[in-house]
């Protein structure tokens, strides 16, 4: 009798770790989908928020503060010239012919994650990789990467 107690107690505790595991890694592919979801609805957007200088919330929606204060900064301070973004940061072009648009899964680390966007302008092959951060409430884009010397953040110190 006693070994019939131990096997069940032991089949409990593993039916307990494999859940707990299942339950993990269902949580992580949602938080993936969930940083990816960020950056799909971003390229949805029409109008987008980059430039529009109506609503701040649809800055807000996309964005972690800091850099949301910063688009938000060159939108509403540039009078209806030319800012520090001086192209569709999307794409990293002022002129586009846009073609097969990919946005990757989001590779996620605990409260940070990226998502790759790959898409030809114009022939040429791009990639733009989206950094975000797990905020209090969602996921948030951080930056944006263009390359090893251009991002959004360095676009919005420097201008």
């Amino acid at each position: 009798m006693y070994n019939l107690r131990t096997r069940s107690v032991v089949s409990a505790i593993s039916i307990a770790i494999i859940t707990l595991g299942l339950a993990t890694a269902i949580s992580a592919q949602s938080q993936a989908a969930l940083a990816k979801a960020v950056v799909s609805n971003l390229y949805k957007a029409k109008p987008g928020p980059f430039f529009q200088t109506k609503a701040r919330a649809s800055v807000d929606k996309y964005f972690t503060k800091q850099l949301a204060d910063m688009i938000w900064k060159d939108a509403t301070t540039s009078n209806g010239e030319v800012g520090a973004i001086d192209g569709d940061p999307l794409y990293n072009a002022q002129d586009t012919d846009i073609k097969s648009l990919v946005i990757g899964a989001a590779a996620v680390k605990s409260s940070a994650a990226t998502v790759k966007v790959t898409f030809t302008n114009f022939g040429k092959k791009q990639v733009i990789t989206y950094q975000l951060t797990k905020t209090a409430k969602c996921w948030r884009i951080d930056d944006i990467v263009y390359d090893k010397d251009n991002s959004l953040r360095k676009w919005l110190k420097e201008g």
